[in-house]
């Protein structure tokens, strides 16, 4: 009798908990909010901010251990604007979308395109800068046409759009991945394949620090567009990031910006509206 008694109470106690659960995670979703809100953010005195450590002119740790860069740039106008301190979360690129979704950061700077997949999974505020695949090989043996990449090793950053170009839309070309943009650059000038893909902007800029090699294919597919990331559902920092995006187009930041961070980087290939979107 004691046995039944007590199985009883612990099924009485199991549906009491699971309706409690299914109350809590419909009321999280009707209020459509996740993580932290602006609010929070500035009560605590610190926004996190996903930024890459290696990716010159966009974010990169210099000689004497200080971030720099245009996202760094714009990652510290934010901090501004809110009142509060920037700590760094340093991410690859395969791990952006994580470090949204677990909470590790508020927003993702990481030179992040926007994508229809990746926007299952999180959510893009509005565009800073727009951006292209291109291809960048030794001048000896230029590479000008995708279709001269069949059969060759090509070197791609996962978690790109390169990478993903060159899984769905060209597959003739044998790819070698790599995790950081420090490793895939090495890769290309250790010789270890034919080519490397990712986007233009930065491989102008690579390629005008080692004058060996050539953006030969300056387009491929689409034109997209880089805009902050911030966690799937976060109304709070999405609406917020919307409206700084907005007011820094409007003050001319983002042309500031191009000139000082990525203009000396680049060479006569790239001009400011080539990148930046001032609307």
């Amino acid at each position: 009798m004691k046995k039944k008694i007590i199985w009883s109470v612990v099924a009485v106690l199991v549906i009491i908990i699971g309706v409690f659960s299914v109350h809590a995670f419909t009321a999280k979703n009707s209020s459509g909010q996740n993580g932290r809100t602006i609010q929070q953010i500035k009560k605590s005195g610190e926004i996190k901010i996903a930024v890459f450590g290696d990716l010159k002119p966009y974010g990169w740790v210099d000689q004497n251990g200080q971030r720099q860069g245009y996202d760094i740039a714009l990652a510290k106008k934010i901090g501004q604007d809110l009142g509060v301190k920037v700590k760094y979360v340093q991410v690859n690129a395969n791990a952006r979308v994580d470090a949204l979704n677990s909470g590790k950061a508020d927003i993702a700077l990481a030179n992040f395109t926007v994508t229809p997949e990746r926007k299952q999974v999180i959510d893009f505020a509005k565009p800073y800068m727009k951006v292209s695949i291109g291809v960048a090989s030794k001048k000896t043996n230029l590479i000008t046409n995708v279709n001269q990449l069949n059969g060759k090793n090509l070197i791609v950053n996962k978690g790109t759009t390169a990478e993903t170009y060159f899984t769905q839309t060209y597959k003739n070309a044998k790819l070698l991945k790599f995790d950081s943009k420090t490793q895939q650059f090495a890769a290309l000038s250790d010789g270890r394949a034919d080519a490397i893909t990712d986007d233009n902007s930065y491989l102008f800029a690579w390629v005008k620090d080692h004058p060996d090699y050539q953006v030969g294919i300056k387009q491929l597919g689409d034109q997209a567009y880089i805009a902050p990331g911030v966690q799937k559902g976060n109304k709070s920092v999405l609406n917020w990031t919307n409206d700084e995006i907005k007011k820094l187009n409007d003050n001319g930041f983002f042309t500031d910006d191009y000139q000082k961070n990525l203009a000396p980087f680049f060479g006569d290939d790239v001009k400011a509206s080539d990148i930046t979107i001032n609307k």
